[in-house]
């Protein structure tokens, strides 16, 4: 009891001495002796708070970078699939124009030549006992594909099917070694053999039987066409002649060719399912540079 009346005195004489305080410095302002003591403590407190400031905002962005942290990496992987289905859909626009434009030259070079054909897609490049160029393309028997048809697309001869199952078929390209496929040179009866010779199918090897009849850089020559159009259909355009071999003596007469058709790179390609009633000859082959 004594202790709490002595408090109660003691903190009644120290209010009693603040508002004294408080009264002289409002009274006498600026010239107010508390001035200085008035200064230092804005001092100190005003330099504790800038501390106090600079300490804890960086513990503060650090807890709300923690806090935010989910959200913020949710909207990054949301941009970033954002931007994955727009890389992706321009892709599969620019595959969808460029295999509209292979589609397109195929129809008209089977219309050309009178070949009626079922579009297929490659799927698969693939090894094959025996063989070293083999695709494998996405139609079959329940598309009236046959093994010993001819295959080729928008600008030229790509091969024959080897093997056909009801979905899926085998066929084996022009540039594969163990391939052979009788030719003709444009504009003439003269008849010779093409051959793969692996070399990434950038050239393939035409063999003329008549070692006396002329062949020379840029002639071309078109597929000779097998008895009922298999393997082969005639008329269709196999390639252009780069490099004559200088064979003397010999009963043939040995060159190398560009095929039309790019054999590494192939997409849409057309199966023949039915021969021509008559050979197109040379109405199949390309524009040549100069007449364009």
């Amino acid at each position: 009891m004594r202790d709490s009346r002595r408090a109660r005195l003691i903190l009644g004489v120290l209010l009693t001495v603040a508002l004294v305080i408080l009264t002289i410095d409002h009274r006498t302002g600026d010239s107010s002796p508390m001035r200085q003591l008035r200064a230092a403590g804005s001092w100190i407190f005003g330099t504790t708070e800038q501390f106090g400031g600079w300490l804890v905002r960086p513990v503060g962005g650090f807890v709300h970078a923690i806090l935010s942290a989910p959200s913020a990496q949710e909207r990054i992987r949301a941009l970033q699939e954002e931007n994955a289905k727009l890389r992706s859909g321009l892709l599969t626009g620019r595959l969808d124009a460029a295999r509209s434009q292979e589609l397109k030259r195929l129809l008209g070079l089977s219309g050309a030549g009178g070949y009626k054909v079922v579009t297929a897609n490659v799927v698969a490049r693939r090894g094959q006992p025996g063989f070293e160029d083999v695709v494998q393309i996405d139609v079959g028997t329940g598309d009236g594909v046959r093994p010993k048809m001819t295959v080729l697309n928008g600008d030229g001869l790509v091969g024959r099917v080897l093997h056909a199952s009801t979905h899926t078929s085998t066929v084996v390209l022009l540039s594969d070694p163990a391939s052979a496929a009788g030719a003709r040179l444009e504009g003439g009866k003269e008849i010779g053999v093409v051959h793969g010779v692996g070399e990434n199918g950038r050239l393939i090897q035409f063999r003329l039987l008549d070692s006396t009849a002329p062949l020379t850089r840029g002639a071309r020559i078109v597929s000779f066409g097998s008895q009922h159009g298999r393997p082969y259909v005639p008329g269709v355009p196999i390639g252009v002649i780069e490099r004559v071999e200088s064979t003397p003596g010999e009963l043939t007469r040995i060159a190398y060719a560009r095929p039309y058709a790019d054999l590494t790179a192939l997409d849409v390609v057309g199966v023949v399912v039915e021969a021509p009633k008559r050979d197109p000859r040379d109405a199949v082959l390309p524009a040549k540079e100069g007449s364009r």
